[in-house]
């Protein structure tokens, strides 16, 4: 799964990010609300995290903000106030779970999968460009039915260019998700794994898929 974790406290959120992708999750996260909302709006999650407590706009705003814009990625409250009134403000709001801290990550893993299976089977577990497909529970890519061998690293960029098809995704989006940085490292690590990545789904076939926009970043497109 592609998990958000909204959590202002560092150790907290060192801790939910950690446990999360050791289970072999995929995991963004964001320090405050507005910065939340806004990943939720433009970007597909399968579930998130979302502390009760953040400072100037709290989970529960953040909550009847993006339901109201008609995002329905399932969402798990973790709060400091586990009395009943607070549960039931937060189900209220729009959360679909609940959890009081301190909390079992094992616990909390759990009730993720459990959220994301009673989404159903319309939540599709396959990212398409073209003839390149990638299945997330399989965790291989393909492409006219040839398999495509990709390192940990270059699934997760190519699994970033894919949930972005036919969008410019930045250098920044790339660095803050694939590698986790909040700054710009002044490498060619980005163009580097590019390289790779291109030679490993172009090469061989007569339509490139993947496309460099100079000064600006990076597209996954069929359209010519």
């Amino acid at each position: 799964m592609r998990i958000l974790v909204v959590e202002d406290d560092s150790e907290t959120q060192a801790y939910l990010v950690r446990g999360l992708r050791q289970a072999g999750h995929v995991v963004d996260h964001a320090e405050d609300g507005h910065s939340a909302i806004h990943q939720m709006l433009t970007t597909r999650f399968d579930a998130a995290v979302l502390d009760r407590n953040l400072p100037e706009l709290d989970g529960l705003s953040v909550l009847k903000a993006v339901r109201a814009a008609g995002v329905e990625t399932p969402v798990l409250l973790l709060s400091a106030l586990g009395h009943t009134d607070e549960r039931v403000r937060g189900l209220r709001a729009g959360a679909d779970d609940y959890m009081a801290k301190p909390f079992s990550m094992e616990e909390l893993t759990a009730r993720l999968e459990a959220l994301q299976k009673r989404r159903g089977p319309a939540v599709s577990t396959t990212l398409v460009c073209g003839d390149l497909e990638m299945d997330l529970l399989s965790r291989t890519v393909s492409r006219s039915g040839r398999p495509i061998p990709l390192l940990p690293r270059e699934f997760k960029l190519l699994e970033e260019l894919l949930r972005h098809v036919d969008k410019v995704v930045t250098r920044t989006m790339l660095l803050e998700r694939v590698w986790d940085y909040r700054f710009e490292p002044h490498t060619t690590l980005i163009d580097t794994h590019i390289s790779r990545l291109r030679k490993k789904i172009d090469d061989g076939f007569a339509q490139p898929l993947l496309h460099t926009l100079r000064g600006v970043g990076y597209r996954l497109s069929a359209k010519p």
